[in-house]
């Protein structure tokens, strides 16, 4: 379906990608990983030609389509959410209008006889079939599955896209594509905003899509249950493995073993070679040996180990300054948005060097939380109280957003930085991977995963002794994951971090703050033990009870939905088959007419007398003639008014 030929891209003179080449066919699920930086997004760009490469081409099969889920995108506003998702059905809405064009034709024509109406009911036929194909009879009902999988609720239809963050805007571009149903979905890091329950329900869809996927991301649990094929991007050349992600890091490790194994033994055969080729060269009766031997050398195909990208993140946090023993406290404390409660009357206590793991489904109130408690958003009731001399550090969901795209990333830091740390900016940019000519580059065009890093450094310019980190990973290749965890593991101060990623948050906390149904529960202990204290074996498990529930509801209001729309649709097509049903009947009957009226010639032609007069007569034979003309073309319309109401009966019947 997508054929990348020889493909090059150079930026600022080194190259991104070099002669890379690969395939993309039907029923595809490939995960493209690399590091941060390494040319993921861009390869992405250039699949969906976004962006060209320097040298190379990209083949798309003509009848290929594309849908593309970038990293950032501009969204439009002004809409509802559903009239927004409604776009993706370009096509749909097109037949409709002409398929309600046919229908008052039909109405209003009374011509059955005619070619043109014929034609009319071949057309409307078409149209219907047509429709049915991409969608256009269950479009409202998909619209809702899809919304609702990806974690909307009915009364958030009818709201504008304005009102909704960036995270949930991109669940909206993220429904279109999935409802456009592309040859290729091209998708670049589509969990980043998701929870879990829409997670799941996301992998569900991919492995049952009947296209092609190509898609982005650092959840190793999301590409192991969708991939079948990994595509590795490492200084600039591609590895391709025929497997999910956690096999390809064995048969990566695997690989360069043998490498390594076949680089060592044939390196001790060289050696050995050319100690005998300089010990015959000073022999004259040895000498024709040593250049057989120089010969045989010069044939070797030299063995290559594949070059490995070892970079890392190399920093730690400052020691944290001493707060007092309450670090925060919150009394009887709640928050509204409107008529829409998050959370109320809660209390709790955090207390110096504890390390605390929020979590719970999306819209429970943990991101709101972490805002309040960082000054960022009030309160809506009650009190919260920061302690003595408690620093704040505060990591945003949408810190990356937050950065000036304008500024460099040398500037991002050095604006901020102060004392004895700005004599060491470079130093502390190198340790965040911007080595280099990379300290020069606008922040815009930046990666997702380069931007989060930048705003990790962010945080290292001062000591703070609360560090609040939401979703702290969004972006980050697995390697960047581990150090920061790593670097957390040593932090000596508070710790709050909201995520939904259970390797990273296994170990890291020592206490569990859960929000359900607009409260706050607090468990003693690591993940681990909170998972078995409430005798579930993952996150995800959080949610079944609730989204049972809350299938069950979608479920019945998707078959009333479904029900009355169904209904709806039988009625048009019924109305439909009437017309079609009239036009064959009146087709048959003029058939009969026709053929009674030949048969009465045919035996009128059989009297010797009667045929003898015919002779005589010219317009006894042109008229016979003329007869089984009209009823030739006759059973032409017959054939194409039969073949219409057949398809229009087939098309009830699946109503029914």
């Amino acid at each position: 379906m997508i054929s990348v030929n020889r493909l090059s891209v150079q930026f600022g003179g080194s190259d991104l990608f070099d002669d890379v080449s690969f395939l993309v066919n039907s029923r595809d699920r490939i995960g493209l990983t690399g590091k941060n930086g390494a040319g993921k997004s861009t390869m992405l760009k250039i699949l969906a030609k976004e962006q060209q490469p320097t040298e190379g081409e990209v083949a798309i099969q003509n009848d290929c389509t594309l849908g593309y889920l970038p990293q950032e995108m501009h969204l439009r506003l002004g809409k509802t959410v559903f009239d927004e998702t409604e776009t993706a059905f370009v096509e749909a809405k097109e037949l409709e209008k002409k398929i309600e064009h046919y229908n008052e034709q039909l109405g209003i024509r009374t011509d059955y006889d005619s070619d043109s109406y014929s034609d009319l009911i071949v057309k409307m036929n078409d149209a219907n079939e047509r429709y049915n194909l991409i969608g256009g009879y269950t479009m409202q009902s998909d619209i809702e599955l899809v919304l609702f999988g990806l974690g909307f609720e009915r009364k958030d239809f009818t709201r504008l896209t304005d009102e909704f963050s960036g995270g949930w805007r991109m669940r909206i571009e993220l429904a279109k594509i999935l409802l456009q149903k592309p040859s290729v979905m091209l998708l670049d890091e589509p969990t980043n905003h998701l929870d879990i329950e829409s997670i799941q329900w996301l992998e569900d869809f991919l492995k049952n899509y009947y296209g092609a996927v190509v898609l982005v991301s650092h959840d190793r649990a999301f590409l192991d249950n969708i991939t079948t094929r990994t595509i590795e991007i490492s200084l600039g050349k591609i590895y391709d493995y025929k497997a999910n992600y956690s096999k390809y890091v064995q048969l990566r490790q695997e690989r360069r073993e043998q490498q390594q194994a076949a680089f060592a033994n044939q390196e001790k055969y060289i050696e050995h070679t050319e100690m005998l080729i300089n010990k015959f060269r000073a022999k004259a009766s040895k000498a024709s040996m040593a250049q057989s031997l120089i010969k045989k050398l010069d044939k070797i195909d030299r063995i290559e180990v594949d070059e490995e990208d070892n970079a890392t993140l190399r920093f730690k946090f400052p020691p944290a300054p001493r707060s007092g023993k309450v670090v925060v406290e919150a009394e009887n404390v709640a928050k509204r948005y409107g008529e829409k409660t998050i959370f109320s009357k809660v209390d709790f206590m955090i207390e110096r060097e504890e390390r605390i793991a929020f979590v719970g489904k999306n819209g429970e109130g943990k991101s709101t939380l972490s805002k309040i408690i960082a000054g960022v958003e009030e309160l809506s009731e009650g009190k919260l109280t920061i302690g003595y001399n408690v620093k704040i550090g505060y990591f945003a969901q949408n810190q990356a957003e937050i950065l000036d795209g304008e500024k460099t990333v040398f500037q991002t830091i050095d604006d901020v930085a102060e004392g004895e740390v700005r004599k060491n900016v470079r130093s502390l940019l190198g340790s965040f991977l911007f080595g280099g000519d990379a300290v020069d580059k606008k922040v815009k065009v930046l990666s997702g995963g380069e931007k989060n890093r930048l705003a990790l450094c962010k945080l290292l310019l001062q000591p703070y002794n609360l560090l609040i980190m939401d979703e702290p990973t969004n972006h980050l290749d697995m390697r960047s994951k581990e150090m920061l965890k790593s670097a957390l593991m040593k932090y000596d101060g508070t710790l709050v971090v909201v995520s939904h990623d259970r390797d990273f948050l296994q170990g890291l906390t020592d206490k569990v703050y859960e929000f359900r149904n607009g409260n706050i529960k607090t468990h003693i202990g690591d993940l681990q033990a909170f998972l078995a204290s409430r005798k579930i074996q993952n996150l995800a498990q959080l949610e079944v009870k609730a989204a049972a529930n809350g299938a069950e509801k979608k479920e019945k209001e998707k078959e009333k939905f479904e029900s009355k729309h169904e209904h709806e649709e039988k009625k048009k097509l019924e109305k439909e088959l009437k017309h079609a049903q009239t036009a064959v009947q009146k087709n048959e009957k003029e058939i009969e007419r026709l053929e009674q009226l030949i048969k009465e010639m045919d035996d009128n032609l059989l009297d010797p007398e009667f045929y003898s007069e015919a002779l005589k007569d010219a317009t006894v034979f042109e008229r016979y003639n003329e007869l089984k003309k009209n009823l030739e073309r006759e059973m032409e319309v017959w054939d194409r008014h039969q073949n219409a109401l057949e398809k229009l009966q087939l098309s009830v019947g699946k109503l029914t």
